[in-house]
């Protein structure tokens, strides 16, 4: 098996093989608790007009997501796994928008087969694809609005290699790397309550859920579901 790791969404659209399209704060831990708390699906689109236009038609019954870390207007939820946690998901179809995760998806057009990659779910996505034994891996870091390289991210990236290539990394190393970053240190600052410190202690809740996040294409959107 071959792995290479990518970055941002120049490295999304590079991606081939088995993609995982990784964001740790916080699509892809969001995802991760909407999946969890029983959502059916949940349709990701890179625009926030998108999902807005896609609940009206009824495609989907919430929108969840983040411009510059803040719930867009007329959105539901922002894309907080803390804020999502006590929300009725039961058997709904959410349409989540974010800066990274989302687009990433979207911009990984040459892709066999998506994941969408966090701390939380990091066993169960390695179990996954060690079980279909494709010939190329590409793990792609989407860092700060798919612009900028980003700790959690990157780090994440490194912890699915090592995992898929059977090494264990002990987990206080890593997260004590994402823990002093840049972009962790906006979670608990008062002047910024949008970026809650519970979102950052549950994305560093290794392995919290036992499933993987599969991406694929229905009816020209694409569609994460629990594996």
């Amino acid at each position: 098996m071959e792995i290479k790791i990518t970055s941002l969404v120049a490295g999304a659209r590079e991606a081939r093989g088995t993609v995982i399209i990784v964001d740790v704060l916080r699509a892809y831990t969001t995802a991760a608790v909407m999946l969890d708390k029983g959502a059916e699906k949940i349709i990701l689109v890179s625009e926030v007009s998108e999902a807005l236009e896609l609940r009206a038609r009824g495609v989907g019954s919430l929108c969840v997501g983040e411009v510059d870390g803040m719930k867009p207007e007329h959105f539901d939820y922002n894309n907080s796994p803390s804020e999502v946690f006590n929300a009725d998901l039961q058997n709904k179809t959410i349409i989540q928008s974010t800066r990274a995760g989302t687009v990433g998806v979207n911009e990984a057009s040459q892709a066999t087969k998506i994941y969408g990659g966090s701390f939380v779910i990091a066993q169960a996505t390695v179990r996954s694809i060690l079980k279909d034994d494709p010939k190329l891996v590409t793990i792609v870091a989407m860092g700060l609005a798919g612009q900028v390289r980003a700790d959690e991210d990157e780090q994440c990236a490194l912890y699915l290699r090592n995992l898929l290539q059977g090494r264990q990394p002990r987990i206080s190393a890593v997260t004590d790397l994402v823990t002093v970053g840049e972009e962790a240190q906006k979670y608990g600052d008062l002047q910024r309550p949008h970026y809650p410190i519970a979102d950052r202690e549950i994305a560093l809740e290794m392995d919290r859920f036992n499933f993987p996040i599969i991406i694929s294409r229905e009816d020209g959107l694409h569609v994460a579901r629990p594996g």
